[in-house]
């Protein structure tokens, strides 16, 4: 028995030790002020009532409890492209993202910045204005959409329907 006891101890002991065996050293970082020609990332503003107001309830359990978008913000991201200006950027499978995240939007590896879009949800023939947003990844990675828009194309919000995306318009 003793000699199991002491070797668990002497383990406890050294692990124990501020700069013990089996913590990785750390590295100091430059202090902010060290930096002066560096911007650092600031909070940006956020009009609290129009947040509040966007949020789901409290008690929310369905989709249409989870999508705050109004009547008008649905009839704008349903109105047809612009007859020019649009580009393809290929199609991609996208899963149900955040629903508390209000609007109208595509998380997707297809674009490098934030800008306007559409995409069309080919069982159905409907499709959607959205923002997309870019996430890191391969082409062929999946895309994640919002409620709203994935309500407003008819896809089923338990399924992983293949999207066509296109820029501007």
């Amino acid at each position: 028995m003793k000699p199991v006891i002491y070797p668990v101890l002497m383990f406890l002991a050294l692990s124990g030790c501020a700069d013990g065996l089996f913590r990785p050293a750390t590295t100091a970082t430059p202090d902010a002020a060290a930096l002066p020609d560096q911007t650092r990332p600031q909070a940006r503003p956020a009009d609290a009532t129009a947040v509040a107001a966007r949020r789901p309830p409290t008690g929310a359990r369905t989709a249409e409890d989870f999508d705050t978008t109004t009547t008008a913000e649905r009839a704008e991201a349903a109105a047809a492209p612009q007859p020019a200006g649009e580009r393809r950027l290929g199609d991609t499978v996208a899963s149900l993202g955040d629903v508390a995240r209000p609007g109208f939007w595509l998380e997707t590896p297809l674009v490098t910045k934030t800008q306007k879009g559409r995409i069309v949800y080919a069982a159905t023939g409907q499709s959607a204005q959205v923002d997309l947003i870019p996430i890191d990844g391969p082409a062929t990675a999946g895309s994640r959409i919002s409620l709203a828009a994935m309500r407003l194309v008819g896809a089923p919000l338990t399924d992983l329907p293949t999207l066509e995306v296109y820029a501007g318009g």
